[in-house]
């Protein structure tokens, strides 16, 4: 007898790489902003941006409960879960707890502008049913270069919500993309992008490297000047700068997506002057060798 897979989803479906493990379900299809010009994950055309219908959304889990799955983790796609109100929130998350008692830990990607709408109050509520982490894409702390890749946010929107996820106990998971400022805002870059991450002390703490998959003209037109992208060595060289410039407690911190050209994990502060040891090193590598040049690596 035919058994109805318990989820579909609208691909390509895109999630952080700690959630390789978690049961995905799909409360939204697409990214509600959308218009960031460095980023290539929503922009099929199948990928427009709406909620699911909360009913699919909550069969849905009910089947996964009836087929016997038993995930521990569980991660609200598409975009961004937080742009939902509190409601359908409330609803989906009510029912995950009811439905699969094995989850201990709900995430979702979060724009921080959605953070907005939602109150303190609110949040602590999310927080007690379930949700504990968010994974927020700052990608850089330069209002600037924030404005030239049309983000829909500045520094200060950034700093907020992470402030505000974490005093209702949130865990918050920033990510900050390498390569972002080109060549002639890199140092600036590297520097705003640590403020905000002291500023805001995250649980979990990524990098990942610009990447040009479906070409180069939307970004360069949406940067409005000339841009010069980073080649290995310049891309360590502002690692370096940005790790110097970190002062951090207690962030564990992961360099290990596809795009990385060098591939870094450890606790920070902890373990920073380790991490900056093998930054130099792979610049010296890079410099010796540059056949190797856009090669991940591993120290």
């Amino acid at each position: 007898m035919y058994q109805q897979p318990p989820v579909q989803y609208i691909e390509p479906l895109f999630r952080p790489p700690s959630e390789a493990r978690s049961l995905i379900i799909q409360v939204t299809n697409g990214c509600s902003w959308n218009r960031c010009s460095y980023c290539e994950m929503y922009t099929a055309p199948q990928k427009k941006f709406r909620p699911r219908p909360e009913a699919e959304v909550l069969a849905e889990i009910r089947r996964c409960a009836q087929q016997g799955l038993t995930p521990r983790r569980v991660f609200l796609a598409d975009g961004d879960a937080l742009v939902l109100s509190m409601r359908r929130l409330r609803n989906i998350l009510a029912e995950i707890k009811s439905a699969l008692p094995s989850v201990s830990r709900v995430s979702s990607y979060c724009l921080p502008s959605n953070l907005k709408n939602k109150s303190d109050d609110d949040l602590a509520e999310l927080k007690g049913l379930g949700l504990r982490v968010i994974y927020v894409g700052a990608e850089i702390g330069d209002d600037e270069v924030l404005q030239k890749v049309d983000k829909g946010e500045s520094r200060a929107s950034t700093v907020a919500a992470l402030q505000r996820a974490r005093a209702a106990g949130i865990k918050t998971s920033v990510m900050i993309l390498n390569g972002l400022g080109g060549k002639a805002l890199s140092r600036q870059h590297a520097l705003a992008s640590a403020q905000l991450i002291n500023a805001t002390q995250p649980d979990y703490l990524a990098t990942l490297v610009l990447t040009f998959y479906q070409g180069r003209e939307r970004f360069e037109t949406s940067f409005g000047q000339r841009f010069e992208e980073l080649d290995s060595v310049a891309l360590c060289e502002e690692m370096q700068i940005f790790i110097g410039a970190l002062e951090l407690e207690n962030t564990i911190f992961r360099s290990d997506h596809v795009s990385n050209h060098l591939v870094l994990k450890g606790e920070l502060g902890k373990d920073k002057n380790r991490l900056l040891s093998e930054i130099e090193q792979a610049i010296e590598h890079f410099r010796k060798h540059p056949e190797f040049d856009h090669g991940q690596l591993g120290y």
